[in-house]
């Protein structure tokens, strides 16, 4: 079904003209992105169906070209459609962080590291680089793989940090697993960090630890040490 078939109420398109995009569920966003649905699925149910299938829209941004092209009616169109809308996103987010102080706004931080790394099946290590006035410089992700088991080393993390003249950085990692609280392997990354950086003058600002939804921060908690 198009939306030439629902009723002018129900229509995405004119709903969010006339009340704004924020009277619009997260499935009525994304059928207007779709446009049409499938033979015997309305767009509406496919957008729903999507967002179930991605675990919401945070996992919908974190689809990869692949993952999208395995899904039910969607041609190469509307994937290259999703992939910029989700780009754009995570550039609009990494923007904000750009132009300001980074705790000016540390749901922002938070916001900007769901989408980089939330919805991710392997546990990613990344370091956000922040100038003098702790602006964002760049983000890099260093390691993949449980931080138990993996080595991070410490002298990756400095070499980077003197390349873009960092001035500080922010810690950050996921947790496929879904629990959000650090582990002892976290608190002892943190800690080895934090020594090796301080040698540079390069301060550990915090250590953001990411989930699908949540986000838990050591510096809120006072648990950097």
């Amino acid at each position: 079904m198009a939306f030439k078939d629902l009723p002018n109420d129900l229509l995405p398109r004119e709903k969010i003209l006339a009340r704004g995009p924020n009277a619009l569920s997260d499935a009525e966003l994304l059928a207007i992105l779709l446009r049409t649905g499938l033979a015997g699925c309305g767009v509406l149910q496919l957008a729903q169906a999507m967002l179930d299938g991605y675990g919401g829209l945070a996992g919908l941004l974190n689809a990869s070209a692949q993952d999208l092209g395995r899904t039910k009616g969607l041609g190469p169109a509307k994937r290259a459609e999703m992939l910029a809308v989700m780009e754009l996103a995570k550039r609009a987010t990494a923007q904000q962080l750009r132009a300001r102080e980074v705790f000016s706004s540390p749901q922002a931080v938070k916001h900007y590291l769901q989408l980089h790394l939330g919805h991710r099946p392997h546990e990613i290590f990344a370091v956000l680089f922040l100038d003098s006035q702790n602006r964002l410089i760049a983000m890099e992700e260093m390691f993949r793989g449980s931080l138990s088991q993996t080595s991070v080393y410490p002298r990756e993390v400095a070499l980077r940090a003197l390349h873009h003249h960092a001035a500080a950085v922010i810690l950050t990692h996921n947790h496929p697993s879904g629990s959000v609280l650090p582990s002892a392997a976290d608190h002892a990354l943190t800690r080895n960090l934090k020594s090796a950086l301080g040698l540079l003058d390069v301060q550990v600002l915090d250590h953001i630890i990411v989930t699908q939804g949540a986000s838990h921060s050591m510096a809120e908690e006072g648990q950097l040490g």
